[in-house]
């Protein structure tokens, strides 16, 4: 697999080196800004103290910005699992999209092709599992809604390039705004927890924890993003902790 990539550094990134062991995880984020031009500059300026290992234009076009075993500033405060502050164990790619503030668009096939390559070699390289191929927004769901309900999941699991549930759309579709009862409600969030997610100081660990809930549909459930727990959710949470 190859791809080829121009280097954009940055100068937002810690020391020293990490070994190639401590990267666990690979985050993936949109920009959120109008322009690419803008966001490049920004993820480059030592005034915002933010960038990214990777940044893939609409074009496909793929530039490095921190070398993979320099630390980015790209996820900040963050969990998953047992893990916190993931900026210490993981590689973060910038894909270019205005984002949920400026008219939030569809991704290019073209950037979409060049993320797979790019995920493949970074996930050989790294022994990278696709369950450890993460949003933003799962790591950080009070903050965070990147890269969003638009972005193509389910083809990257496909290629075995992230996590997706093994359930057919037709199957689940009829469960959708289906009501369950509180016990259900709790089953779900432990299958969330067991999943990676983790609760934040804004909110308990609960059925109304809309934050983690609606990560989970941007996620999983694209369709509907509404913060409330269906059958639908339950289903496939129960899916994905089983896969």
């Amino acid at each position: 697999m190859w791809l080829k990539t121009t280097t954009n550094y940055s100068p937002n990134f810690s020391f020293p080196k990490r070994s190639k062991i401590q990267i666990k995880f690979i985050i993936i984020h949109y920009t959120g800004m109008k322009k690419e031009s803008s966001a490049i500059r920004r993820l480059c300026n030592s005034k915002y103290k933010v960038s990214a290992h990777y940044f893939i234009k609409k074009n496909g076009e793929t530039l490095n910005m921190v070398p993979d075993l320099y630390e980015a500033w790209h996820a900040g405060k963050s969990s998953w699992k047992q893990f916190k502050s993931l900026n210490k164990y993981s590689i973060g790619i910038e894909v270019h999209n205005p984002g949920h503030t400026h008219n939030y668009t569809s991704f290019p096939t073209k950037q979409i092709n060049s993320l797979k390559k790019l995920l493949k070699i970074l996930m050989k390289n790294y022994k990278i599992n696709y369950k450890n191929v993460l949003g933003h927004s799962d790591i950080a769901p009070e903050r965070k809604k990147d890269p969003g309900e638009k972005f193509p999941w389910k083809i990257l699991a496909r290629s075995k390039l992230a996590d997706w549930h093994g359930l057919g759309e037709t199957q689940i579709n009829k469960l959708r705004l289906v009501k369950i009862d509180l016990n259900d409600k709790k089953n779900f969030m432990n299958n969330l927890k067991k999943i990676g997610y983790k609760k934040t100081k804004k909110s308990s660990f609960d059925f109304e924890d809309k934050f983690i809930i609606k990560a989970f549909q941007r996620r999983f459930r694209q369709k509907l993003i509404n913060g409330i727990i269906d059958k639908e959710c339950l289903t496939i949470s129960k899916n994905l902790v089983k896969i």
